[in-house]
């Protein structure tokens, strides 16, 4: 119990330290999303202003461009489900195993 207990207090640390890294050693660094880049890439190969081929439902319906909160908020549901789903799948394969086991 102790040695899972100590492997996964460092996976832990191992993931913060992944996660900060980055952070400190890439000074100055932007940050841009990947439809940006993308978009200029277009625009420095053609050598015209790229015009997206659509545009968002949701942007159609309001109007305009959503505010970054609610743009995040629906980022966050949509990692959610995916995790939830994940983890119910883990779950099922972990039980699966342990009723397997028993009924040897």
């Amino acid at each position: 119990m102790i040695k899972k207990r100590k492997i996964v207090i460092a996976l832990i640390l191992i993931m913060f330290f992944i996660a900060l890294v980055p952070l400190f050693a890439l000074k100055n660094a932007e940050f841009g999303g990947s439809d940006d880049a993308g978009s200029q890439m277009v625009e420095q190969i053609r050598g015209e202003e790229y015009e997206p081929w659509f545009h968002p439902v949701l942007e159609t319906m309001i109007g305009g461009e959503l505010p970054g909160e609610v743009e995040s908020l629906f980022f966050c549901i949509q990692t959610g489900i995916g995790v939830g789903i994940f983890a119910f799948c883990m779950g099922r394969l972990v039980e699966r195993s342990k009723w397997e086991k028993k009924r040897d």
